[in-house]
């Protein structure tokens, strides 16, 4: 199989000419990342500009391009405008004082934690919603949002099916305020069950505006819910705020463990420090006898945190009440706090609030 290299991937990249400046891509300074993994090829683009649909037809172009490589098998080409335009002052004029810091992507949000897994089925929004709670049950002021464009579950895991947010003065998204917490998602603004069918350009815009145009207001800590996986979603929100950690979280088996490992990687790479795994559905208590089952094997995700050098924060167990409460809107951690399924994410929070020093 051939191999396919960074540099390669550069030097097709330099066959691609803004039609704007005259230069190739590469002199322009529009890439922004390369990365390769096995036979795919991700890279970002930062055009710099307002108007980043006028550059549309150069993405296209890049991602035909690489496509083209010997050996590739996918390609994932996103386009961003984060970067200062080449047009704007490139110093403060004389005797003028240095520009000021770039203030927090979410003005009043102290800390913002991701939830993420490799993939799909492994309880992670569920884990996310009581992680919140647990959290806000410290004293915390606490923001939850869905970033599962493709599979918004939260409306229904905190029994808000059917609300839709109002817009404040500045034209900013009111969150709902439920179970103590602020709480949005794409579910809450597309019709129920309606299948979201959106190209990579289109899901960094919502991604962007769940993020920016909600009105958070004053948050000790935002607890984000990733979709599963390595996807735009994830790319657009490391490029869009300042991520403090994320929590990766998993199912025992091999499969899962695999797929949470890519996860975990993808946070390295960008600089996003991973505070730690959690391991769901970790053993079944039978409600008759007492036994306990290791359904999906056990000990997994422990393993591999000792292996990657990263925490393991610890196990929740696979049990009818996290199910049921969750089916009903009320999580656990707020139907049943003193119960041991909620002691399980109660101590799970405790540890990620040590570790990234929120307030007591």
């Amino acid at each position: 199989m051939t191999r396919i290299s960074k540099d390669s991937v550069a030097e097709v990249l330099t066959g691609i000419i803004d039609s704007d400046s005259g230069k190739n891509i590469l002199e322009a300074g529009f890439v922004k990342k390369i990365h390769v993994d096995g036979a795919t090829i991700s890279c970002i683009l930062d055009v710099g500009t307002a108007n980043a649909r006028e550059k549309e037809p150069m993405r296209a172009e890049c991602e035909n391009a690489l496509k083209a490589i010997a050996g590739v098998e996918s390609v994932q080409v996103i386009l961003t405008a984060e970067r200062q335009s080449p047009s704007a002052p490139a110093a403060p004029a004389a005797n003028q004082p240095p520009p000021a810091p770039t203030p927090n992507a979410l003005p009043g949000v102290k800390t913002i934690i991701a939830v993420a897994s490799g993939k799909g089925g492994v309880g992670k929004s569920t884990t996310s919603v009581n992680l919140a709670l647990a959290l806000k049950n410290t004293g915390l002021r606490v923001g939850l949002l869905d970033l599962d464009i493709f599979g918004p579950s939260l409306p229904k895991l905190v029994g808000i099916e059917g609300q839709r947010p109002s817009l404040n003065d500045n034209d900013k998204i009111i969150p709902i305020e439920v179970l103590g917490m602020k709480v949005m998602s794409i579910g809450l603004l597309t019709k129920n069950n309606e299948a979201i069918v959106w190209r990579g350009p289109r899901v960094m815009s919502a991604t962007n505006q769940l993020l920016k145009d909600v009105a958070w207001g004053e948050l000790d800590v935002l607890v984000l819910d990733l979709p599963p996986g390595t996807g735009d979603v994830q790319l657009s929100l490391i490029q869009t705020v300042p991520v403090n950690g994320a929590v990766i979280v998993s199912t025992p088996q091999d499969l899962a463990l695999i797929d949470a490992r890519k996860g975990m990687q993808m946070f390295e790479k960008t600089n996003v420090r991973v505070l730690g795994i959690v391991e769901n559905m970790s053993s079944f208590s039978c409600p008759k006898c007492g036994e306990v089952s290791h359904i999906f094997g056990h000990g997994g995700a422990a393993d591999t945190a000792k292996d990657l050098g990263v925490d393991f924060l610890g196990e929740v167990p696979l049990h009818m009440d996290i199910r049921a409460f969750s089916d009903a809107g009320t999580p656990i951690v707020d139907r049943k706090p003193d119960s041991p399924q909620a002691a399980a994410y109660i101590a799970i929070a405790a540890k990620i609030k040590e570790k990234i020093t929120l307030p007591v």
